[in-house]
């Protein structure tokens, strides 16, 4: 479940990713670590994400997010690139990344699996579709629990 203070920091942080040519793919709050971590996945909208967008970012953000005082209390920002083994969430990345490789794990087994690696072929209401080495297969996407990226051969 993610945290509620989260709608309140992409609020804040798209404008600042947007300015820079960069987009916010993920934002996730870990309040169980002493202090909390915001982490911050961007990722740059026209070549490879580099070290140095995600430190024009973070420099541009945390002094918003202190004056704002969204997040009270001390806590460490870490902002990085979300890398090959990201989780696909939006119609955009969808759309994005079809023809990728993925890998789909379900909550429960689905034709007797529980983990499908295959080609994206796309994500509608109903389900995810992959090519399986020339099949096509139509996960029901209520037992999606996620889709990533897969860098595996």
């Amino acid at each position: 479940m993610a945290h509620p203070l989260i709608p309140r920091i992409v609020t804040c942080a798209e404008p600042i990713a947007a300015e820079l040519g960069l987009e916010v793919v993920d934002v996730v709050f870990q309040t169980n670590k002493k202090p909390p971590v915001l982490r911050i996945d961007v990722r740059n909208l026209s070549q490879d994400t580099g070290l140095e967008d995600c430190e024009r970012f973070s420099r541009l953000l945390d002094p918003q997010l202190e004056a704002q005082e969204i997040i009270p209390g001390a806590y460490v920002l870490e902002v990085s690139s979300p890398g090959t083994d990201r989780n696909l969430t939006t119609d955009r990345e969808f759309i994005a990344f079809r023809g990728f490789p993925v890998r789909v794990k379900t909550y429960a087994p689905y034709k007797d699996q529980k983990e499908w690696c295959g080609t994206l072929r796309e994500r509608d209401e109903a389900a995810i579709h992959l090519n399986l080495k020339g099949k096509t297969i139509a996960i029901p996407r209520e037992l999606v629990a996620k889709v990533q990226l897969d860098d595996q051969p």
